[in-house]
């Protein structure tokens, strides 16, 4: 079993490869290894190491993405596979209904989706369109994303394209360190079920929404399509890869930044700020008087 030493210089050095910004990563190397010489993580085992030691990555970088993860479970500690990491994505997506937890019709014809996770734009695609056949004919529509806590970007475009014409709207841009390459993400061109046009749409945000909860509504947001309600989101914007370093500890480095092609730059760090502020608990009523107030 690797010693606490062991254990953080194996993360270090996934961070150092793999992280978004290169300088950053040299700073962040440099800051814990000091620590590490001071002795402050040798008591420290399980979870407690890892909150440590996550905390004081976040304190040389803001990035919440970059953590340090305890897990009861053991698990293999051979790199993972791309396509497995994949795999295992799209079983929780199947498991959680894509994401879509409950369809409601509010007072006043007022639709209402609670979405939990951003599903996989190819095997999601028929989930987030039965989603919408179910709001299609509402006169305003609430996608309450309060607890979002992330999923797929190809899946925030297609959740996006819905309150667009058509397929010539560029969302924005995802650039990769490993490559150099940068992905552009426009709104698709067919959709399993019919846009939604001409109407009012309201997220609702909380604390705890997080990265593909808060790209689409940054997106939204940024391309003045909807009207952000609730509290400031978490702030993680880097699409992330996750490492085991140990039979228990995996560290999780983002190893690329968004891009939005409004504002020229993301929510990292600084959350996606809403509209309406107000606390989480009362979003939903603020957006749905809201919109009762808009002419039918």
């Amino acid at each position: 079993m690797p010693t606490n030493a062991e254990t953080i210089s194996l993360a270090l050095d996934r961070i150092t490869a793999g992280y978004v910004f290169p300088q950053r990563a040299t700073e962040i190397d440099s800051a814990i290894r000091g620590r590490l010489a001071t002795g402050v993580y040798d008591t420290l085992s399980g979870p407690a190491l890892c909150e440590a030691v996550t905390g004081h990555l976040q304190e040389v970088c803001p990035d919440k993405h970059l953590r340090l993860l305890w897990r009861d479970e053991p698990q293999s500690t051979d790199p993972v596979d791309e396509d497995g990491g994949r795999a295992a994505f799209l079983a929780t997506l199947r498991t959680e209904n894509q994401g879509v937890r409950r369809f409601e019709h509010l007072e006043g014809n007022i639709g209402l989706l609670d979405i939990r996770r951003i599903a996989d734009a190819g095997e999601g695609a028929r989930a987030i369109g039965a989603a919408m056949e179910l709001v299609a004919h509402t006169r305003a529509l609430v996608l309450d994303l309060r607890e979002c806590r992330g999923g797929s970007p190809e899946g925030a475009a297609m959740w996006c394209s819905y309150f667009f014409p058509d397929d010539q709207v560029h969302l924005n841009d995802i650039y990769e360190r490993s490559t150099g390459a940068t992905r552009q993400y426009w709104t698709s061109s067919h959709l399993p079920a019919p846009r939604y046009l001409d109407r009012p749409v309201y997220v609702l945000t909380s604390a705890v929404t997080f990265s593909g909860g808060e790209d689409v509504a940054y997106t939204l947001q940024a391309h003045g399509r909807a009207v952000l309600v609730g509290k400031t989101t978490r702030g993680g914007a880097h699409p992330t890869a996750r490492h085991p370093v140990t039979e228990h500890i995996t560290v999780t480095v983002p190893t690329a930044r968004t891009i939005n092609t409004v504002t020229g730059t993301n929510w990292e760090g600084v959350g996606v700020v809403p509209d309406l502020a107000t606390t989480a608990d009362l979003a939903l009523d603020v957006a749905h008087k809201d919109a009762l107030g808009h002419p039918a």
